[in-house]
């Protein structure tokens, strides 16, 4: 899939377009960005705030409050694996403390059932982080990447500013708090700088991986948390959140035929009914103008993930 490299300029140019008039409006966005021919913004969705754009280009298709600051739950993972990724260290070896696997249990996080002793490359964390959205895979990364945690997320902060992501602050490395916050557009931003690098988007496709049983490490296998992937023909990512706060958030980018879609829908629902699912396939099916059923998706009830 190509993309263009002007997709952060033009995003950015057009956020300091529309900044000031779209911080507190509610209303579609549509009308700053519309095509000739005039088309009624998408129906049902239930997110509070959202942002749908042209993957390629990056123009704006729809959006609702798509300024505004909000936590955003393990969608904060996208930047921790952007932040190891960009260090260039995937085959970096980590061993898993009983302090990370302890960290998931105690705030009651999801976890990609890591075992303390075991030792796996950061790219095999990746899987652990991005799939299952596991809490302890991401403690590990950050412990190691950092290092220390604190440090990781000063990085992370770093990096937002870097990609001028002006309304995005990270106080962890996995969502847990609702002090890390953001809006549609920094995500759109985010998703689109994670998804350039194959060590990201070529993890974020997959429904399941599979690691063997090595001489270091127990065998493991991570769903993806993602419902879209192998509902939605053409889906290919991103990640997922919830929180008590955030409620149910989903950043996802989807495929047809040469056309790429990516967006971002924050609080759909504040329990885990699947809503993100429904809204990001209307966004969709709107965007592509296509008319794919919208199955009603209902993830694993669990801990915040």
């Amino acid at each position: 899939m190509s993309r263009s490299p002007g997709f952060c300029g033009v995003l950015a140019v057009v956020s300091s377009m529309l900044i000031a008039a779209a911080v507190t409006s509610s209303a579609p966005a549509l009308a700053h960005a519309a095509p000739a021919t005039v088309r009624h913004p998408p129906r049902s969705i239930a997110a509070r705030a959202a942002e749908l754009a042209n993957g390629t280009t990056g123009r704006q298709l729809w959006g609702r409050r798509q300024y505004s600051q909000r936590p955003i739950a393990s969608i904060t993972k996208v930047m921790t694996a952007l932040v190891v990724v960009e260090a260039r260290h995937l085959g970096k070896r980590i061993r898993i403390t009983a302090a990370d696997v302890e960290y998931a249990r105690e705030h009651d996080e999801t976890s990609a059932g890591l075992h303390p002793g075991d030792v796996l490359t950061a790219r095999q964390l990746l899987y652990a982080m991005l799939l299952p959205s596991g809490a302890d895979a991401a403690m590990a990364l950050a412990n190691s990447f950092g290092p220390g945690w604190r440090a990781f997320v000063r990085k992370m902060n770093a990096t937002a500013r870097r990609l001028h992501l002006v309304h995005t602050r990270f106080t962890g490395f996995d969502g847990l708090l609702s002090s890390n916050v953001s809006t549609p557009r920094n995500l759109l931003l985010l998703g689109e700088a994670a998804m350039r690098h194959p060590a990201i988007s070529d993890v974020v496709k997959r429904r399941q991986f599979v690691l063997h049983a090595g001489p270091h490490h127990h065998r493991y296998v991570w769903q993806n948390t993602n419902l879209l992937l192998g509902h939605y023909p053409g889906a290919i990512g991103i990640k997922t959140g919830w929180t008590p706060k955030a409620g149910e958030c989903l950043l996802f980018e989807a495929v047809h035929n040469t056309h790429v879609l990516i967006g971002v829908v924050l609080d759909s629902a504040p329990t885990k009914t699947g809503a993100v699912f429904r809204d990001a396939t209307r966004l969709l099916n709107w965007g592509f103008g296509l008319h794919q059923a919208v199955i009603p998706l209902r993830p694993a009830a669990g801990p915040a993930g």
